[in-house]
């Protein structure tokens, strides 16, 4: 899943792809290198980002949607916690539902039942703006994603969105300290109990920056070896902003997970 924020002040990219021939371009660039998804937000969901309206929000995801679909034929994801997001986008052509705040919004809900779309749910506690004052788990923080987890797909399927329509994602760096992202992702085999795929997003974050020392721009060896590590404990589907190195580093991956079956 290739990330593609047009949004003018997420942690990593914010603002390089606002204009939608931007967004084409850089869209076409994951899917040539090998993105099965695009994942487009409108909303920053960074610690301490602000809110935006729903008209803003749609004002910059629609279009890019629509584009996508008819230029590319992209299976298209679209990041979003809003109702009237997820009911535009799904009529512009979106194939997923992407949220981190797991259909808690007033009406997602509903509105995501109406879609008929697959929805990636997340963990999260609070809100992007508080998230990171100081999260704190009572127990085990894999068990109490597990049952947050487990929770959110009952309360889906009791609104009626059929289970093999879900997605989970652990909700890396989002409510957690670096020992928390550490600790669940080495004990993320677990999560599998819950039996539905699981999607992981772990590209850039700051979990990297604080155990290397690394900005942003220079965290790329850090994300590819997450990624190998989350496909190894059961991770199907990969958010990350670089295509090209997480399709080799999970091929590699893939190969001695396999054994070398399809090289002998």
């Amino acid at each position: 899943m290739g990330i593609l924020n047009v949004t003018p002040d997420s942690f990593s990219d914010g603002g390089r792809h606002l204009a939608t021939d931007d967004a084409l371009r850089h869209a076409g660039q994951m899917i040539a290198e090998g993105a099965a998804i695009i994942d487009v937000g409108g909303e920053s969901t960074r610690p301490g980002a602000e809110a935006v309206s729903a008209q803003q929000e749609m004002d910059r995801v629609l279009p890019v949607v629509e584009v996508l679909v008819r230029e590319l034929d992209a299976l298209v994801s679209v990041d979003t916690s809003t109702p009237e997001v997820m009911r535009e986008a799904a009529r512009a052509g979106a194939g997923m539902i992407n949220d981190v705040r797991n259909l808690r919004r007033e009406g997602a809900m509903q509105a995501a039942v109406a879609t008929g779309l697959p929805v990636v749910l997340m963990h999260m506690l609070g809100e992007p703006g508080d998230m990171q004052n100081a999260p704190h788990y009572e127990g085990a923080v894999e068990d109490e994603v597990m049952t947050f987890l487990a929770q959110r797909v009952a309360a889906c399927e009791g609104s009626g969105l059929r289970r093999e329509r879900i997605l989970l994602d652990p909700g890396f760096g989002f409510a957690k300290t670096v020992e928390h992202n550490l600790r669940l992702l080495h004990r993320m085999e677990k999560l599998q109990e819950l039996e539905l795929p699981l999607l992981v997003g772990m590209s850039r974050k700051s979990m990297i920056g604080k155990v290397l020392e690394r900005p942003v721009e220079e965290r790329l060896p850090g994300s590819l070896a997450l990624s190998a590590l989350a496909v190894e404990r059961g991770a199907r589907i990969l958010r990350v902003h670089d295509v090209a190195a997480h399709v080799d580093a999970v091929n590699m991956a893939w190969a001695v997970l396999e054994e070398g079956k399809s090289y002998g």
